[in-house]
């Protein structure tokens, strides 16, 4: 199951790729790690039908959102197509590609919005996007549903594993674990590459 892998793997690094640019204005190491994040993202989608949405569905909402707004963030979205693309990923529907791409959306329009800021839940809400988090955790309980009544579906959606929400999840912890632990990797990285005088 490398998806018990890359999910975690892909959200460090991107992580480490934002805080890159936004803390150290390192363009370098966060294209870097934008790489990294970009091959395991790129390579996730191509195993797994449902990160093929949910990462889709990021992407598009991201760029419609207009978040896709520094080399670090160009990068890894060029390199996650080209991978996605040269590989192959499987077939996925509208519907449940719009739901995401939706759900990212609003979650990247109210992240580090100030209007919504101003109240707690909202705040809460919009900071750890809860958007795509509340839909991926509904597709997965309908998942789990149809996979002991079969008969339950929804025309045009496609229902996700119950794992795919475990392992979102991981995705988001290790994103969170990289913004919090920061400096102490980025000096680590370049206690490592500064070359002695």
């Amino acid at each position: 199951m490398l998806e018990i892998l890359l999910y975690p793997l892909s959200g460090f690094f991107m992580k480490i790729s934002d805080d890159m640019h936004d803390k150290k204005n390192n363009k370098l190491l966060g294209m870097l790690a934008g790489i990294l994040c970009g091959l395991f993202l790129g390579y996730l989608v191509t195993i797994s039908v449902d990160a093929a949405y949910i990462f889709f569905g990021v992407f598009i909402g991201t760029f419609l959102a207009k978040k896709i707004n520094c080399i670090n963030h160009i990068v890894t979205a060029v390199i996650f197509l080209i991978v996605a693309f040269l590989i192959g990923f499987p077939t996925i529907g509208i519907i449940t590609l719009a739901i995401c791409t939706i759900a990212a959306f609003v979650d990247e329009i109210g992240n580090d919005n100030p209007k919504f800021y101003k109240n707690r839940f909202l705040k809460t809400f919009f900071e750890y996007r809860f958007a795509l988090k509340t839909v991926i955790f509904i597709l997965a309980i309908f998942g789990l549903i149809n996979s002991f009544y079969p008969a339950f579906q929804i025309y045009g959606v496609h229902f996700m594993a119950i794992q795919t929400f475990l392992y979102f999840i991981m995705f988001e912890l290790a994103y969170e674990f990289a913004g919090l632990k920061f400096d102490a990797i980025y000096e680590r990285i370049y206690s490592i590459i500064e070359t002695p005088e």
